[in-house]
């Protein structure tokens, strides 16, 4: 097969597609139109976020037998317009879950413990002790919404740690021994902490609202490597201000690009603000799956996909 590469990856990617036969052009800098002009010489295409693949791309693809996205998501593109043109889809959760699973944990506890801001009084020269008093996560219970490869893969994490993990999806028969599957309104009544290990989608998109969140009991910690459209971010300062909700750490905004390589570019919306001067928040820049390890474990499990679907 005649494969076009949009976004650079690890190199194992191209080269154990080029051993196992298939030709493999690379085309990082053209823009969309340029790349649609000529999409229907290939049979495949592998991309990561670079842009949205549409009707029309997949229109002028006419050749097209497959689309490998290297990542978990296929939110950048249209799977059902793709699957009537009989176009094999191909994502890789398998590749960074355990990399998202980790940064859950460590966002989670690093929240509780008040680290980002006790290193930042201490370099300040600041030595506040009883203000630094941290919260231990044993006897906690910690609530996933969403249960898949990466619901699972920090499910896994916690149990080092004596904490009940519940887990909500709207898939029936998920839960294992390291999550117990409820309802969500089990899980809004016993959760101190919820997690966000979802899709975007349309059932997803502006989830965490004012609404969702006060169906809460208990006041909770957030967190979330998803992502960022899943949230309204205005609701969610709200809470951090009223208490209901503790602390939140943010691998993934509201405000990101598509392509997820950046954020907005026009003046900083006031809820966003508030975020980053404030002490009980975390943020990243959408890198919870982005570690050395799963960049080579990304490839690996595309190419093995590929291979599997040629076979």
């Amino acid at each position: 097969m005649r494969i076009l590469h949009l976004d650079t990856n690890h190199a194992l990617l191209i080269n154990q597609l080029h051993n196992l036969g298939h030709i493999n052009d690379e085309d990082y800098n053209s823009s969309k139109a340029e790349i649609e002009a000529k999409i229907a010489n290939y049979d495949g295409i592998v991309i990561r976020s670079r842009f949205t693949i549409d009707k029309s791309f997949i229109d002028a693809a006419s050749n097209l037998k497959f689309i490998a996205r290297v990542g978990a998501g296929l939110e950048n593109i249209d799977c059902d317009y793709a699957a009537s043109k009989n176009i094999h889809l191909i994502s890789a959760p398998e590749g960074n879950r355990n990399a998202v699973g980790e940064h859950s944990l460590a966002m989670l506890l690093s929240l509780f413990n008040k680290l980002n801001k006790a290193d930042k009084e201490v370099r300040a020269g600041k030595w506040l002790r009883e203000e630094n008093r941290g919260v231990e996560l044993d006897g906690k219970t910690v609530g996933l919404i969403g249960y898949g490869n990466m619901g699972k893969a920090f499910a896994r994490k916690l149990q080092g740690f004596e904490v009940d993990v519940l887990c909500y999806d709207i898939k029936e028969n998920v839960g294992d021994k390291n999550a117990e599957q409820v309802p969500l309104e089990i899980l809004f009544q016993e959760a101190d902490v919820l997690s966000l290990h979802t899709p975007e989608t349309l059932l997803t998109r502006n989830m965490i609202n004012k609404e969702f969140i006060n169906n809460f009991v208990k006041p909770f910690w957030f967190i979330n490597t998803a992502r960022g459209k899943s949230v309204i971010t205005a609701d969610l300062v709200s809470a951090l201000k009223s208490g209901k909700i503790l602390g939140a750490g943010l691998d993934v905004l509201e405000y990101e690009k598509s392509s997820f390589e950046s954020l907005f570019t026009s003046e900083i919306p006031e809820a966003f603000q508030y975020l980053i001067q404030s002490e009980n928040v975390i943020l990243s820049p959408h890198v919870a799956g982005w570690t050395k390890e799963s960049k080579e474990k990304l490839a690996q499990t595309i190419v093995d996909k590929i291979q599997t679907f040629t076979e």
